[in-house]
């Protein structure tokens, strides 16, 4: 069987990570997540993402009391920050994964997935375990190993 190398779509202008304002890596994403993603992100995930921003809460698992509050104080805390950053991730992964088609990598994101036990990619974000988990089968899937 003769596979074809994957590669990436080039985004124009400024890239998903530039798009929602968080740094994709290094120094500036950790000093990022250590202070607190800044509130303004979420919208702004939520729209990349194509999923509403009632359901991103669930999935990040912020309550909605708890998201007024970080609309008020303008920034979320550290591990709310990793929980935002992991959902950025996978989406961003999964949208790399469908060649930048949005609808397609938003359905995958949220269908159960048997690579998975049944479970939908992003129930499996609160944990780190279980983030890299679902990453490992997107990286498989990419080079066609059979997951």
């Amino acid at each position: 069987m003769l596979f074809t190398e994957y590669r990436p779509t080039p985004t124009k202008g400024v890239g998903f990570w530039g798009q929602i304002g968080i740094p994709s890596r290094g120094r500036k994403l950790h000093e990022a997540l250590h202070d607190g993603i800044a509130y303004g992100v979420y919208p702004k995930l939520a729209k990349a993402s194509g999923i509403e921003p009632k359901a991103l809460a669930r999935y990040v698992n912020i309550a909605s009391a708890t998201l007024g509050r970080r609309a008020q104080s303008k920034r979320f805390t550290c591990d709310e920050s990793d929980r935002l950053y992991r959902f950025a991730e996978l989406f961003k992964t999964a949208l790399d994964l469908f060649e930048g088609d949005h609808a397609r990598a938003r359905e995958w994101v949220l269908k159960s997935n048997p690579g998975l036990g049944g479970r939908a990619p992003v129930e499996m974000i609160k944990t780190s375990a279980e983030h890299r988990t679902v990453l490992n089968l997107i990286g498989r899937l990419e080079h066609g190993v059979m997951a």
